[in-house]
């Protein structure tokens, strides 16, 4: 797949010209928009064959965002360059085009990504005898742990939640050794950060994590779950779902007396038949690009899309919260966020009046 991007790059670099060539043609006032209309349509077909060509869906995603945010800015830089001297009207457009896009790009590449949001949520419950504040944590999902995910556990521990529950993918890495060098870095990070909940960590499996996921809480006091298991943990019971059932839309858990905290890595989950009170999970990343208006454009899930982020009663008194996640999709996948904030949510229960 690494071949196909790397051919798609130098097509798209020969289209880039080409469509840029085309605005030296110009030979009228009135041959100057048609010209660059072909230019852009180049520009579109180019955009086009990031959809056709044999590669995943993540690079997909990542060329086209080569085509959006480097070979179309290139393309408007050289065509104000072009008209600033025949066309100054048509020139001061292209530059205007031209700097939203490379604004949007630092918003997405440069800031979003690491613009933590600290998101502040509460939920009364009959069922609770005692409040109760749950710092949720997903999708670390990094591939190079540091500042950023100390920074992270900081503002954890400066709040002393009662309990810390953790919803899977904390190191995305392709190669084995890198895989585990990264591991016990991060591994390194939690001991540092020592957070010590009075109800404890409690950590799930996501889809990115190796046979080997549970050596980043090697000598620390967290709960993993490997297979679905359902614990007590005194005011509350909690049942932490294995990664292949969160992805189920079709799992089954049953309801304790207690109010029942269900922990998962995909909100499929929560499309069976849970008797839960509040479903928890990541996965999504709030769809790492969310549009005004529409929301997400992929979430990875089967749930509707606007359950894919932030907290939503899918039920009377059954609440499914989905965490945007602290980090972001790797591998091939474009490294942006837009309207889509990475967070740490901290959840209050209280008991209804």
């Amino acid at each position: 797949m690494a071949r196909v991007m790397i051919f798609y790059h130098i097509f798209a670099i020969l289209v880039t010209a080409v469509a840029a060539l085309l605005l030296y043609r110009r030979k009228g006032p009135r041959s100057e928009i048609r010209i660059l209309l072909l230019g852009m349509s180049l520009l579109f077909g180019l955009a086009l064959t990031a959809l056709l060509i044999p590669v995943n869906g993540f690079a997909r995603i990542q060329l086209l965002a080569w085509v959006v945010f480097l070979f179309f800015p290139l393309f408007l830089l050289m065509g104000l360059g072009f008209f600033w001297a025949h066309n100054r009207r048509l020139a001061i457009g292209l530059g205007a085009v031209l700097l939203i896009t490379l604004l949007v790009a630092a918003e997405s590449f440069l800031i979003e990504p690491r613009w933590l949001e600290v998101t502040r949520l509460e939920i009364t419950s009959p069922k609770l005898e005692e409040p109760l504040t749950i710092a949720v944590l997903a999708d670390i999902q990094t591939d190079s742990p540091g500042e950023y995910e100390i920074r992270v556990l900081e503002i954890v521990r400066e709040e002393d939640p009662d309990l810390i529950l953790l919803a899977g993918d904390y190191i995305q890495e392709r190669d084995l050794e890198e895989y585990q060098r990264e591991s016990e870095v991060l591994n390194r990070i939690f001991l540092e950060g020592d957070l010590s909940p009075r109800m404890g960590i409690y950590a799930v499996r996501g889809n990115v994590d190796r046979d080997s996921w549970k050596e980043i809480f090697l000598d620390l006091e967290v709960r993993t779950f490997e297979e679905t298991e359902t614990i007590d943990l005194g005011p509350v019971l909690l049942t932490g779902v294995g990664w292949l059932d969160s992805a189920n839309p079709a799992l089954q858990v049953r309801r304790g007396e207690k109010y029942h905290i269900v922990l998962g890595h995909s909100p499929n989950f929560s499309l069976g038949e849970i008797e839960g009170d509040l479903l928890l999970a990541g996965h999504t990343h709030g769809g790492q690009i969310q549009l005004p208006g529409i929301g997400p454009l992929l979430t990875l899930s089967v749930v509707p899309r606007s359950w894919a982020s932030g907290l939503t009663e899918i039920q009377p008194g059954k609440y499914l919260l989905v965490s945007r996640g602290i980090g972001l999709e790797r591998d091939y996948a474009p490294q942006m966020r837009l309207f889509c904030r990475p967070e740490v949510i901290f959840l209050s229960l209280r008991p209804a009046p």
